[in-house]
Protein backbone atom coordinates (compact mmCIF):
# COMPACT_ATOMS: atom_id res chain seq x y z
CA UNK A 1 0.00 0.00 0.00
CA UNK A 2 0.82 3.45 -0.82
CA UNK A 3 2.38 5.57 1.90
CA UNK A 4 -0.59 8.17 1.27
CA UNK A 5 -3.15 5.35 1.54
CA UNK A 6 -1.59 4.26 4.66
CA UNK A 7 -1.51 7.56 6.15
CA UNK A 8 -5.57 7.89 5.36
CA UNK A 9 -6.08 4.04 6.51
CA UNK A 10 -4.46 4.84 9.84
CA UNK A 11 -6.04 7.58 10.56
CA UNK A 12 -9.30 6.69 9.99
CA UNK A 13 -12.68 9.38 10.76
CA UNK A 14 -14.64 7.40 13.42
CA UNK A 15 -17.92 8.44 11.87
CA UNK A 16 -19.34 5.11 12.98
CA UNK A 17 -18.40 5.46 16.52
CA UNK A 18 -19.50 9.30 16.65
CA UNK A 19 -22.79 8.24 15.03
CA UNK A 20 -23.39 5.35 17.90
CA UNK A 21 -22.52 7.67 20.60
CA UNK A 22 -25.47 10.01 18.81
CA UNK A 23 -28.01 7.46 18.81
CA UNK A 24 -27.39 6.38 21.97
CA UNK A 25 -28.02 9.83 23.33
CA UNK A 26 -31.22 10.38 21.66
CA UNK A 27 -32.36 6.77 22.58
CA UNK A 28 -31.17 7.62 26.17
CA UNK A 29 -32.48 11.50 26.08
CA UNK A 30 -35.80 11.00 24.16
CA UNK A 31 -36.91 7.50 24.86
CA UNK A 32 -40.35 8.35 25.60
CA UNK A 33 -40.86 11.11 22.69
CA UNK A 34 -39.92 8.05 19.85
CA UNK A 35 -42.04 5.65 21.59
CA UNK A 36 -44.98 7.92 21.71
CA UNK A 37 -44.67 8.46 17.96
CA UNK A 38 -44.50 4.97 17.39
CA UNK A 39 -47.25 4.32 19.77
CA UNK A 40 -49.40 7.02 17.49
CA UNK A 41 -48.65 5.53 14.04
CA UNK A 42 -48.97 1.97 14.89
CA UNK A 43 -52.74 3.11 16.33
CA UNK A 44 -53.48 5.11 13.37
CA UNK A 45 -52.04 2.80 10.96
CA UNK A 46 -54.01 0.11 12.58
CA UNK A 47 -57.33 1.65 12.89
CA UNK A 48 -56.70 1.97 9.22
CA UNK A 49 -56.05 -1.81 8.35
CA UNK A 50 -58.83 -2.98 10.69
CA UNK A 51 -61.35 -0.46 8.93
CA UNK A 52 -60.50 -1.62 5.64
CA UNK A 53 -60.55 -5.29 6.66
CA UNK A 54 -64.04 -5.05 8.87
CA UNK A 55 -66.22 -5.42 5.53
CA UNK A 56 -65.84 -8.11 2.95
CA UNK A 57 -63.67 -7.37 -0.06
CA UNK A 58 -65.51 -6.65 -2.42
CA UNK A 59 -67.10 -3.59 -0.72
CA UNK A 60 -63.65 -1.79 -0.40
CA UNK A 61 -63.20 -3.07 -4.16
CA UNK A 62 -66.67 -1.19 -5.12
CA UNK A 63 -65.39 1.76 -3.06
CA UNK A 64 -61.66 2.35 -4.62
CA UNK A 65 -63.59 1.63 -8.35
CA UNK A 66 -66.10 4.76 -7.48
CA UNK A 67 -63.26 6.50 -6.63
CA UNK A 68 -61.81 6.07 -9.80
CA UNK A 69 -64.85 6.84 -11.65
CA UNK A 70 -65.38 9.74 -9.79
CA UNK A 71 -61.72 11.30 -10.67
CA UNK A 72 -61.97 10.05 -14.50
CA UNK A 73 -65.65 9.60 -15.03
CA UNK A 74 -64.71 6.85 -17.72
CA UNK A 75 -65.20 3.64 -17.22
CA UNK A 76 -61.87 2.05 -17.87
CA UNK A 77 -59.57 3.21 -14.90
CA UNK A 78 -62.17 1.57 -12.64
CA UNK A 79 -61.85 -1.52 -14.69
CA UNK A 80 -58.42 -1.20 -14.78
CA UNK A 81 -59.11 -1.33 -10.49
CA UNK A 82 -61.55 -3.92 -10.43
CA UNK A 83 -59.26 -6.56 -12.41
CA UNK A 84 -56.24 -5.74 -10.35
CA UNK A 85 -57.75 -5.75 -7.30
CA UNK A 86 -59.89 -9.19 -7.95
CA UNK A 87 -56.07 -10.81 -8.79
CA UNK A 88 -55.01 -9.50 -5.97
CA UNK A 89 -58.32 -11.59 -3.76
CA UNK A 90 -57.72 -14.55 -6.12
CA UNK A 91 -53.85 -14.50 -5.15
CA UNK A 92 -55.14 -14.57 -1.20
CA UNK A 93 -53.30 -11.77 -0.45
CA UNK A 94 -56.20 -8.89 0.07
CA UNK A 95 -55.01 -8.28 3.87
CA UNK A 96 -51.25 -7.95 2.46
CA UNK A 97 -52.57 -5.37 0.04
CA UNK A 98 -55.06 -3.69 2.27
CA UNK A 99 -52.08 -3.05 4.53
CA UNK A 100 -50.12 -2.23 1.91
CA UNK A 101 -52.40 0.36 0.42
CA UNK A 102 -52.56 1.89 4.57
CA UNK A 103 -48.87 2.18 4.36
CA UNK A 104 -49.08 3.70 1.18
CA UNK A 105 -52.09 6.13 1.99
CA UNK A 106 -50.24 7.16 5.25
CA UNK A 107 -46.63 7.89 3.94
CA UNK A 108 -48.04 9.66 0.95
CA UNK A 109 -50.25 12.08 3.24
CA UNK A 110 -47.45 12.58 5.91
CA UNK A 111 -45.11 13.96 3.30
CA UNK A 112 -47.89 16.00 1.15
CA UNK A 113 -48.68 17.77 4.24
CA UNK A 114 -45.15 18.19 5.37
CA UNK A 115 -44.20 18.58 1.91
CA UNK A 116 -46.80 20.85 0.56
CA UNK A 117 -45.86 23.81 2.93
CA UNK A 118 -42.63 23.29 2.99
CA UNK A 119 -42.38 23.49 -1.00
CA UNK A 120 -44.69 26.70 -0.56
CA UNK A 121 -42.12 27.99 2.06
CA UNK A 122 -39.26 27.74 0.01
CA UNK A 123 -40.65 28.95 -3.10
CA UNK A 124 -41.33 32.57 -1.85
CA UNK A 125 -37.64 32.23 -0.04
CA UNK A 126 -35.15 31.41 -2.31
CA UNK A 127 -32.10 31.23 0.41
CA UNK A 128 -34.22 28.40 2.05
CA UNK A 129 -34.13 26.89 -1.47
CA UNK A 130 -30.79 26.67 -1.75
CA UNK A 131 -30.09 25.43 1.94
CA UNK A 132 -32.98 22.26 0.54
CA UNK A 133 -31.42 21.46 -2.36
CA UNK A 134 -28.29 19.57 -1.16
CA UNK A 135 -30.22 18.01 1.59
CA UNK A 136 -33.34 16.76 -0.93
CA UNK A 137 -30.90 15.62 -3.32
CA UNK A 138 -29.00 13.73 -0.45
CA UNK A 139 -32.18 12.04 0.12
CA UNK A 140 -32.99 11.13 -3.26
CA UNK A 141 -29.49 9.80 -3.95
CA UNK A 142 -28.64 8.12 -0.68
CA UNK A 143 -29.52 4.51 -0.47
CA UNK A 144 -32.71 2.83 0.90
CA UNK A 145 -31.32 0.58 3.51
CA UNK A 146 -29.11 3.41 4.38
CA UNK A 147 -32.47 4.82 6.17
CA UNK A 148 -33.49 1.16 7.85
CA UNK A 149 -31.15 1.49 10.83
CA UNK A 150 -31.26 5.01 12.60
CA UNK A 151 -35.66 4.36 12.00
CA UNK A 152 -34.92 1.13 13.45
CA UNK A 153 -32.60 2.44 16.23
CA UNK A 154 -35.19 4.90 17.22
CA UNK A 155 -38.86 3.62 16.37
CA UNK A 156 -38.25 -0.44 17.20
CA UNK A 157 -39.53 -2.90 14.40
CA UNK A 158 -43.24 -2.57 13.07
CA UNK A 159 -45.14 -0.09 10.83
CA UNK A 160 -43.55 3.10 12.77
CA UNK A 161 -40.44 2.42 11.23
CA UNK A 162 -41.27 1.42 7.77
CA UNK A 163 -44.04 4.33 7.62
CA UNK A 164 -41.06 6.79 8.86
CA UNK A 165 -38.32 5.66 6.27
CA UNK A 166 -41.06 5.58 3.77
CA UNK A 167 -42.11 9.48 3.87
CA UNK A 168 -38.49 10.52 4.57
CA UNK A 169 -37.72 8.37 0.86
CA UNK A 170 -40.71 10.22 -0.81
CA UNK A 171 -41.27 13.43 1.04
CA UNK A 172 -38.30 15.36 -1.54
CA UNK A 173 -41.14 14.66 -4.57
CA UNK A 174 -43.32 17.19 -3.11
CA UNK A 175 -41.23 19.61 -2.21
CA UNK A 176 -39.80 19.65 -5.50
CA UNK A 177 -42.85 19.99 -7.64
CA UNK A 178 -44.30 22.60 -5.17
CA UNK A 179 -41.67 24.66 -5.40
CA UNK A 180 -41.63 24.05 -9.10
CA UNK A 181 -45.13 25.12 -9.51
CA UNK A 182 -45.42 28.14 -7.59
CA UNK A 183 -41.98 29.66 -9.09
CA UNK A 184 -43.61 28.48 -12.36
CA UNK A 185 -47.30 30.66 -12.01
CA UNK A 186 -46.96 33.55 -14.58
CA UNK A 187 -45.59 36.60 -13.58
CA UNK A 188 -48.73 38.46 -15.15
CA UNK A 189 -51.36 36.54 -13.29
CA UNK A 190 -49.46 37.35 -9.77
CA UNK A 191 -49.33 41.44 -11.32
CA UNK A 192 -53.31 41.13 -11.89
CA UNK A 193 -54.32 39.89 -8.73
CA UNK A 194 -51.50 43.21 -7.23
CA UNK A 195 -53.36 44.99 -9.19
CA UNK A 196 -56.74 44.15 -7.69
CA UNK A 197 -54.86 44.72 -3.68
CA UNK A 198 -54.89 40.83 -2.96
CA UNK A 199 -52.90 40.31 -0.33
CA UNK A 200 -50.06 37.57 -0.14
CA UNK A 201 -52.66 35.07 1.22
CA UNK A 202 -55.43 35.86 -0.94
CA UNK A 203 -52.49 35.57 -4.16
CA UNK A 204 -51.34 32.41 -2.57
CA UNK A 205 -54.86 31.21 -2.47
CA UNK A 206 -57.02 32.20 -5.69
CA UNK A 207 -53.94 32.92 -7.97
CA UNK A 208 -50.77 30.45 -7.19
CA UNK A 209 -52.39 27.50 -6.22
CA UNK A 210 -54.82 27.32 -8.35
CA UNK A 211 -52.00 27.56 -10.87
CA UNK A 212 -49.53 24.97 -9.61
CA UNK A 213 -52.37 22.51 -8.64
CA UNK A 214 -51.52 19.82 -11.89
CA UNK A 215 -47.94 20.31 -10.88
CA UNK A 216 -48.72 19.45 -7.07
CA UNK A 217 -50.62 16.58 -8.16
CA UNK A 218 -47.77 15.23 -10.15
CA UNK A 219 -46.26 15.92 -7.00
CA UNK A 220 -48.79 13.55 -5.06
CA UNK A 221 -48.73 10.74 -7.92
CA UNK A 222 -44.75 10.70 -7.75
CA UNK A 223 -44.58 10.08 -3.94
CA UNK A 224 -47.35 7.68 -3.82
CA UNK A 225 -45.28 5.61 -6.39
CA UNK A 226 -42.38 5.92 -4.09
CA UNK A 227 -43.76 5.36 -1.15
CA UNK A 228 -45.41 1.73 -2.70
CA UNK A 229 -41.56 1.32 -3.92
CA UNK A 230 -40.64 0.78 -0.58
CA UNK A 231 -42.99 -1.32 0.77
CA UNK A 232 -40.57 -4.47 0.48
CA UNK A 233 -37.87 -2.49 2.22
CA UNK A 234 -40.22 -2.06 5.56
CA UNK A 235 -41.01 -5.20 5.69
CA UNK A 236 -37.12 -6.10 6.28
CA UNK A 237 -38.25 -3.90 9.64
CA UNK A 238 -41.18 -5.28 10.88
CA UNK A 239 -43.94 -3.58 8.55
CA UNK A 240 -46.69 -5.80 7.38
CA UNK A 241 -47.87 -5.96 3.76
CA UNK A 242 -46.89 -7.36 0.23
CA UNK A 243 -43.07 -6.69 0.68
CA UNK A 244 -43.13 -9.58 3.89
CA UNK A 245 -44.16 -12.63 1.55
CA UNK A 246 -41.85 -11.34 -0.94
CA UNK A 247 -39.18 -11.00 2.02
CA UNK A 248 -40.18 -14.46 2.99
CA UNK A 249 -40.22 -15.85 -0.48
CA UNK A 250 -36.19 -14.60 -0.83
CA UNK A 251 -35.61 -16.42 2.37
CA UNK A 252 -36.83 -19.54 1.59
CA UNK A 253 -36.38 -19.46 -1.90
CA UNK A 254 -40.03 -20.13 -2.35
CA UNK A 255 -40.53 -19.46 -6.07
CA UNK A 256 -44.14 -19.42 -6.38
CA UNK A 257 -44.91 -17.72 -3.46
CA UNK A 258 -42.55 -14.71 -4.57
CA UNK A 259 -44.21 -14.65 -7.70
CA UNK A 260 -47.48 -14.10 -6.39
CA UNK A 261 -46.50 -11.74 -4.13
CA UNK A 262 -44.56 -10.10 -7.12
CA UNK A 263 -46.96 -9.57 -8.71
CA UNK A 264 -49.97 -8.55 -6.22
CA UNK A 265 -47.32 -5.86 -6.35
CA UNK A 266 -47.49 -5.22 -9.68
CA UNK A 267 -51.02 -4.97 -9.82
CA UNK A 268 -51.61 -2.63 -7.32
CA UNK A 269 -48.79 -0.51 -8.96
CA UNK A 270 -50.51 -0.40 -12.28
CA UNK A 271 -54.11 0.69 -9.83
CA UNK A 272 -52.00 3.12 -8.11
CA UNK A 273 -50.89 4.77 -11.05
CA UNK A 274 -53.57 4.72 -13.48
CA UNK A 275 -55.65 6.16 -10.93
CA UNK A 276 -53.17 9.20 -10.04
CA UNK A 277 -52.34 9.91 -13.15
CA UNK A 278 -55.54 11.04 -13.67
CA UNK A 279 -54.37 14.41 -12.47
CA UNK A 280 -51.63 14.81 -13.86
CA UNK A 281 -50.48 17.77 -16.11
CA UNK A 282 -51.99 17.90 -19.70
CA UNK A 283 -54.30 15.09 -18.79
CA UNK A 284 -57.60 17.95 -17.86
CA UNK A 285 -58.73 15.39 -15.53
CA UNK A 286 -59.28 12.94 -17.74
CA UNK A 287 -57.19 9.29 -17.64
CA UNK A 288 -55.11 8.83 -20.62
Amino acid sequence: MDPISAFLEDNKIPLGRWGKQLFNWLTDSFDWFFDGIASGIEAILKAMIDLMLLPPPIVIVGLIAALAWWLSRSWKIPAIAVVCLAFVINQGLWKETVETLALVVGAASASMLIGVPVGIVAAHNDWLFRILRPILDLMQTLPTFVYLIPALILFGLGLAPGLVTTVIFSIAAPIRLTHLGITSVPKQLIEAGQAFGATKWQLLKKVELPAAMPTIMAGLTQCIMLSLSMVVIAALIGANGLGKPVVRALNTVNIPMGIEAGLAIVAVAIMLDRICRIQEPGNGGQSK
